[in-house]
């Protein structure tokens, strides 16, 4: 199907594809409206997906060598759904007061943005943007590995400069996690409104962001090496601001 292989498809077309009990489930919380549902009938029945839906939907019976060829997973659950993509526009973000926001410039792989999702989901960030993006949000490879976050976290896309423009245009102080110039990431304040911003691993961030940043910060290293994965990285840095506006395990 070339709404799985092809961004070119899923862009003309407006929709993408969703395998999954979770991930469907997941999507519909986040207001994703369902068009179509491909099932195979020996593992998910109709009152299985009408339940999972929560109304009914225009089902197509598939058989197992087509689900096969559709499906990523090797453990499947039967189900695969055709969604309605979503604007990503900066301007349909919808901010609290005091927002706690990451911001990644340019990550390539599906695995690191779907673990960067991941960790805003258990964090519960205002919203993701990622700035420059180097893949399309919807690709299947990122709906599976953020294991369904993509549809439970606010998030937009924007060049570098329309982001920055945006922070300051909201009064959000913006942290760049660089080795230039930077200070200890523990040392700022996270308390009031917040994006913290990482690069890729290879490249890290661009000046643009560096030079606009609040303050430029770094997570000390004490071996031998001066990066981390963006997804390690991040997670430090959310979690720091979570603990600093009084984030309590249960």
């Amino acid at each position: 199907m070339l709404l799985q292989e092809k961004a070119k498809a899923r862009k003309q077309t407006g929709t993408f594809l969703i395998e999954g009990k979770r991930e469907i489930s997941l999507a519909i919380k986040g207001n994703y409206e369902i068009e179509t549902v491909l099932f195979l009938p020996e593992l998910i029945s109709e009152n299985e997906i009408n339940k999972l839906t929560g109304k009914q939907v225009n089902l197509i019976e598939i058989n197992k060598e087509v689900y096969q060829k559709l499906a990523y997973r090797d453990t499947t659950e039967g189900v695969l759904a055709i969604a309605k993509t979503k604007s990503l526009q900066l301007s349909d973000l919808k901010l609290t007061d005091n927002p706690l926001i990451l911001v990644a410039e340019a990550p390539e792989k599906p695995g690191n943005i779907g673990a960067l999702l991941r960790t805003a989901d258990a964090a519960n960030l205002n919203a993701v943007i990622i700035a420059n993006p180097k893949s399309d949000l919807y690709n299947p490879n990122i709906v599976r590995s953020s294991v369904g976050c993509l549809f439970t976290n606010q998030i937009a896309t924007g060049t570098t400069t329309e982001i920055i423009t945006f922070l300051k245009e909201n009064k959000i102080n913006f942290y760049c996690a660089t080795l230039q110039n930077s200070t200890s990431y523990h040392t700022q304040d996270f308390t009031t409104p917040t994006a913290l911003v990482v690069g890729t691993e290879a490249t890290g961030l661009t000046q643009e962001w560096r030079d606009a940043a609040t303050q430029n910060i770094i997570i000390p290293m004490e071996g031998e090496i001066d990066s981390m994965n963006v997804s390690v990285a991040a997670a430090i840095l959310i979690f720091e601001a979570k603990r600093q506006r009084g984030f309590n395990q249960l």
